[in-house]
């Protein structure tokens, strides 16, 4: 898949950060074959752009802050691409329908989740949730992702599947561990 970086992003880009960006594009192929910009942004964690001329898409852009960058990041923006290239050439009379990625930013967090493990390793920004859950989102990560795949499974029944969805997160804080650490077993208890 051919990455183009700009010139702006080459300067700052570390090792650390290319690799992530390429190992994130083995998830997805449905951007195989496609040019794909990389850039640079200073204001946000990251954006992404579908271009279109003539009604034909054009170009792919994703700009990455380079500063404190995630996979849940990256997975994000390339998602927005995925999002896009649903919406097919604009010329045609229909987009092209089937089992694709709805858009919004809320939709882009939950496929990105659900796409693999590697996109939870810093909290989803759009999806609502306790506070606690988002500073101690380690904890969370792998239910959150759970709850996220069967969120898509909902959505072919249930309309309001975003509602569910933040609804079961709202509850996770209130739950009590499923596991115990070995560590809790062998707390002293007091002195009588």
């Amino acid at each position: 898949m051919p990455l183009r970086l700009t010139p702006l992003l080459q300067k700052r880009l570390t090792p650390r950060a290319q690799a992530m960006i390429e190992s994130s594009l083995a998830y997805f192929p449905e951007l195989d074959g496609k040019s794909i910009t990389v850039g640079y942004t200073r204001k946000h964690l990251g954006s992404a752009t579908v271009v279109y001329r003539k009604g034909i898409i054009s170009q792919l852009v994703i700009r990455l802050k380079v500063r404190k960058l995630s996979y849940q990041t990256i997975g994000h923006e390339l998602t927005h691409l995925v999002q896009g290239l649903a919406g097919g050439d604009r010329r045609a009379a229909s987009p092209v329908r089937g089992e694709h990625i709805p858009s919004g930013e809320k939709q882009c967090d939950i496929w990105t989740l659900a796409r693999d493990k590697i996109f939870c390793d810093d909290a989803p920004t759009y999806i609502r949730m306790p506070r606690v859950m988002r500073e101690r989102w380690p904890a969370y990560a792998e239910t959150v992702r759970d709850l996220c795949i069967a969120a898509i499974e909902k959505r072919k029944s249930h309309r309001l599947y975003i509602r569910w969805l933040e609804a079961e997160i709202r509850r996770l804080p209130q739950r009590p561990p499923e596991k115990i650490s070995p560590e809790q077993l062998e707390l002293p208890f007091g002195q009588g």
